[in-house]
């Protein structure tokens, strides 16, 4: 099983709009898998990467910072894949290759999503004290 460590976001921020729109259904294409968005959700685009966001997770681990900018806060526990694959999200699922980040929202897992390792590696720094 690879090493899950602490990791915090470094200081960014991300445009967002909620959905608070009468959805029947809000189905699309991303992460190599197909996504679904419901009623009060968000989309966060994440400097032109859009993406949507659960309400319940948005208002646990964002606060806002400006009309439409938000920030994410918060510690997430993340491992690098050592195999291709695909981790069940809140929005679906989301397809990892090797070297991809899989991230969590708690030390033994819990809601996923999955970060390419470039990507990561600028977004994300390690906690240095990680006693989760």
């Amino acid at each position: 099983m690879p090493q899950r460590n602490a990791y915090q976001r470094k200081v960014n921020s991300v445009s967002a709009v909620q959905l608070k729109l009468d959805l029947i259904e809000f189905r699309f294409r991303k992460w190599g898998a197909e996504q679904r968005c419901k009623k009060n959700d968000w989309l966060v685009d994440n400097e032109g990467d859009v993406y949507p966001v659960d309400k319940d997770y948005f208002d646990k681990y964002y606060r806002q910072i400006g009309p439409g900018e938000y920030t994410k806060v918060g510690t997430v526990w993340a491992e690098q894949a050592a195999h291709t694959g695909f981790t069940p999200t809140l929005e679906g699922q989301s397809e990892f290759r090797v070297g991809d980040y899989i991230v969590y929202d708690q030390p033994e897992g819990g809601d996923a999503h999955v970060v390419e390792k470039s990507k990561f590696e600028v977004m994300y720094a390690l906690v240095a004290d990680d006693k989760n």
